[in-house]
């Protein structure tokens, strides 16, 4: 039997790396004779550069930058010498996990020191960089990354604004530089929102990073009168683009201050690595992320999982920490199973996902031979 064992990450506890070979070791137990591949995915997300680093090789490139409060850290990104690639997650530099929870504050946080990451990548001979548009602190549409890389955010006196969304609150002119990166750069997110509105950065995403309802308004509005100087400046204007509002913006930024492009982070990892071909020879396809949900159709990682296994007529069953919205993940999934075998508390369940994701997986294939299935 070939089994194909692609998960994304365990949000909190183990890399998508480490899910695969937990959810191998369960199988092998019943299953020791399969044939496995083991293919960690991303979906734009944290741990965009590590499931990268399987594909494509490389090293990690250790770099001193700024969190999204402007305080020096060292940070690291991918890079793979031999193709030119770089693979940053902006999480590394400007993530909420680097930032205390009682210190986010949306209007002070900056994407300056992703923007220094790329700068990094760019001189040391990158021709493409990938971004993961993932797990931001920010709310700046891009332009702390965009300063980094030379642009000027000027106020109607003309003087110099700091990129934060509260100083760039007064904000009337952009100016580009006079020698603009010429790399390829591409974004790679999990979502589909626009800059702006409803379903933009600031009302979506802002709340989980320190926004009270009237701080969102304010960051909305600051973020259109960003995007309007931006199209004044070039007549571009790629605020409603899908993606545009991941990661506070920086969708945004990509595509106007870096001419890039938002793709799908899974679609781009797939296509990698082949997965299509992978899960067509595959007689059973194995997947999972920590919170199996409504949101996980949404673009998410294992939902590109299972609509390629259903368009090959494969199995496809999925492993979570936590699952809800049954009954929508039926749409897509053969099963999904919970990998809790008794009542956990969330720390609990963190602490020894790797372990109790081996035991569920163990469970799952006595199920399934019980059942006769395999070849």
């Amino acid at each position: 039997m070939r089994i194909l064992i692609a998960p994304d990450k365990f949000k909190g506890s183990l890399s998508a790396l480490q899910v695969a070979e937990a959810i191998k070791a369960g199988f092998a137990v019943v299953f020791n004779d399969a044939d496995y591949e083991l293919i960690p995915i991303a979906d734009g997300g944290e741990g965009t550069a590590e499931a990268f680093a399987v594909v494509i090789g490389g090293e990690k490139i250790s770099c001193v930058t700024v969190d999204a409060l402007g305080r020096k850290i060292e940070s690291d990104y991918l890079w793979a010498a031999k193709s030119g690639i770089a693979v940053i997650d902006m999480s590394s530099a400007s993530g909420l996990w680097r930032i205390a929870q009682n210190e986010r504050d949306p209007m002070k946080a900056s994407t300056f020191g992703t923007g220094v990451l790329i700068r990094d990548a760019f001189e040391r001979g990158a021709r493409r960089i990938y971004v993961g548009l993932g797990g931001s602190a920010t709310n700046d549409g891009g332009c702390g990354m965009a300063a980094a890389l030379g642009w000027r955010f000027l106020a109607a006196s003309g003087s110099l604004l700091e990129p934060t969304p509260e100083e760039l609150e007064d904000v009337t002119a952009i100016e580009a530089p006079g020698n603009p990166l010429d790399v390829e750069i591409i974004g790679l997110a999990d979502v589909k929102n626009p800059l702006l509105g409803n379903r933009g950065a600031s009302a979506i995403y802002g709340p989980q990073k320190g926004a009270d309802p009237a701080m969102v308004q304010r960051l909305d509005a600051i973020l259109e009168q960003i995007a309007d100087c931006f199209a004044r400046v070039s007549g571009k204007d790629p605020r409603e683009t899908p993606g545009a509002g991941a990661a506070g913006g920086l969708g945004f930024g990509i595509l106007a201050f870096m001419s890039g492009m938002v793709e799908p982070g899974f679609d781009a990892i797939a296509e990698l690595v082949s997965l299509a071909k992978k899960i067509q020879d595959a007689d059973l396809v194995l997947t999972g992320e920590w919170k199996l949900d409504s949101q996980t159709l949404e673009g998410k990682g294992p939902a590109g999982v299972a609509v390629l296994a259903q368009r090959f007529g494969k199995p496809v069953i999925a492993f979570g920490g936590a699952i809800s919205d049954e009954e929508k993940l039926a749409s897509l999934f053969t099963a999904c199973f919970a990998i809790a075998n008794r009542p956990l508390s969330l720390e609990e369940s963190e602490k020894d996902a790797a372990v109790l994701l081996t035991l569920a997986a163990t469970r799952v294939a006595r199920v399934l031979k019980c059942g006769n299935y395999h070849s």
